[in-house]
């Protein structure tokens, strides 16, 4: 008797789990509901593979040259110049120059290689 009372509600309970519409279903209709069109979505999402143009030399230059004026080691602002050399004119170490040349990679969000960047010597 116990046997058939469980036997019973099982068979019942499965009938009802079973015409049960499934929650993914129901979620994705809800979803979809809320979404435009598929006009809509096209227009919205266009991507844009164009790259902003680049500084030209002066506005680089000017960047540069505002770094190494607000650069504490630069005693002499009256000596600062394009073409000034960091240790000869400006009187900056081996250690300045590398703190300049890692002012500049932060200040233009790039990365210069060691090798290129042992070769800089002035802010030209």
């Amino acid at each position: 008797m116990f046997r058939t009372a469980i036997f019973t509600t099982a068979r019942a309970a499965s009938r009802t789990v079973c015409s049960r519409p499934a929650p993914i279903a129901r979620t994705a209709a809800i979803r979809s509901s809320f979404l435009p069109s598929k006009l809509q979505l096209g227009s919205q999402f266009a991507r844009c593979y164009s790259a902003s143009a680049g500084l030209s030399k002066d506005e680089v230059q000017g960047r540069i040259m505002d770094l190494l004026n607000n650069f504490d080691k630069v005693t002499d602002v009256s000596k600062l110049s394009p073409s000034s050399h960091f240790s000869n004119d400006l009187g900056l170490d081996s250690l300045d120059t590398v703190e300049v040349v890692m002012a500049i990679e932060e200040e233009f969000s790039i990365e210069i290689p060691d090798k290129e960047a042992d070769a800089i010597h002035s802010g030209l």
